[in-house]
C-alpha cells in the first residue's frame, strides 16, 4: 500500500514553490479520536478551515481522504466531482474484499461507514451533487448500487465535458489510477482502457478554468512499486495542469 514516501517525493520535487503554495503538514491526534481514519481527516479538515482564504491542494495516499476534504470544504457544500477508474461505492454490506479505501464515496452520500461521517460531525451529501467520471471497474453489487443512484455517472471525459458544470463551488478529486495504466505506473489497483495523461491533463485544464474550484485532492501512486517515478513526473504534470488562481 502507498504510505508516506509518495507525498514526500512530491515535497522533494519542489512543488510547492513552483505553485507558490503553502506545504503543510497533518498532525492527526490519535490518542483523542478512537478511530485512526477519523483522527486522520479531523486533522486534514481543521488544516483546511483554518485557511478557508485559500484553495486546498491535498496529496493523499487512498480516496478516504475524501471525508475530511469535504468536512473542511463544508462551508461551500461543494459538488464532487469524482475521477477514478473504481467507483469506491461499495458499503459493508456489498464489498467482497472489506477494503475501506473502496467505500469513501458510498459513505459520503450516507450509504455505510456512517460511523466515520458522524466522527467527523459531517452529514451526507446530496447524490446529485456527486458526479463520478470513467470508473471501469464496479463489483456486482457496488454497480448496481451506483447505477440505481442519483449520483450523475460520465462514461467518459469527453461525456463530462460536454455536460454543463455546476455553478456551485467544486471539489475535484482524482485518483491517479483513472489514467490508464500504461501511462500511469505503480497503481495497487491498476485499470487499463482509462484516458491517455494527456487527456486526463486536458481535462483538468478544462474544468479547472469553467468551474468554480473549491479544493483539489489527488490520491498518490505506490511507491514502492516498479514504475514510480514515472508515476510521479506524470502526477507532477496533472498538478501543474490545475489552474486554481
Amino acid at each position: 500500500m502507498p504510505d508516506r514516501r509518495e507525498v514526500e517525493a512530491l515535497r522533494k520535487a519542489g512543488i510547492a514553490d513552483e505553485l507558490d503554495a503553502e506545504w503543510v503538514d497533518i498532525e492527526p491526534d490519535f490518542a483523542r479520536w478512537n478511530d485512526a481514519v477519523v483522527a486522520v481527516n479531523r486533522a486534514l479538515a481543521d488544516a483546511i478551515q483554518a485557511q478557508s482564504d485559500k484553495t486546498p491542494l491535498v496529496f493523499a495516499n487512498d480516496c478516504t481522504s475524501c471525508l475530511g476534504m469535504v468536512k473542511g470544504l463544508e462551508a461551500k457544500s461543494p459538488t464532487v466531482l469524482w475521477y477514478d477508474s473504481h467507483g469506491d461505492f461499495n458499503t459493508p454490506e456489498t464489498t467482497p474484499s472489506g477494503f475501506l479505501g473502496g467505500m469513501p464515496l458510498a459513505a459520503l452520500v450516507g450509504r455505510g461507514n456512517q460511523h466515520l461521517m458522524q466522527g467527523l460531525e459531517l452529514a451526507p451529501i446530496n447524490e446529485p451533487d456527486v458526479i463520478v467520471t470513467d470508473v471501469r471497474n464496479l463489483d456486482p453489487e457496488e454497480g448496481d448500487m451506483l447505477r440505481a443512484s442519483k449520483v450523475k455517472i460520465f462514461e467518459s471525459l469527453d461525456a463530462l465535458h460536454a455536460a454543463e458544470l455546476p455553478e456551485k463551488p467544486l471539489y475535484i478529486h482524482f485518483d491517479t489510477d483513472v489514467v490508464d495504466c500504461a501511462e500511469m505506473p505503480a497503481m495497487s489497483y491498476p485499470e487499463p482502457g482509462g484516458p491517455s495523461l494527456q487527456e486526463s491533463i486536458e481535462s483538468l485544464r478544462l474544468v479547472t478554468a469553467r468551474g468554480n474550484v473549491a479544493g483539489v485532492l489527488f490520491s498518490l501512486w505506490n511507491g514502492t512499486l516498479a514504475g514510480a517515478d514515472e508515476a510521479m513526473a506524470a502526477t507532477l504534470e496533472l498538478i501543474r495542469a490545475l489552474k486554481l488562481v
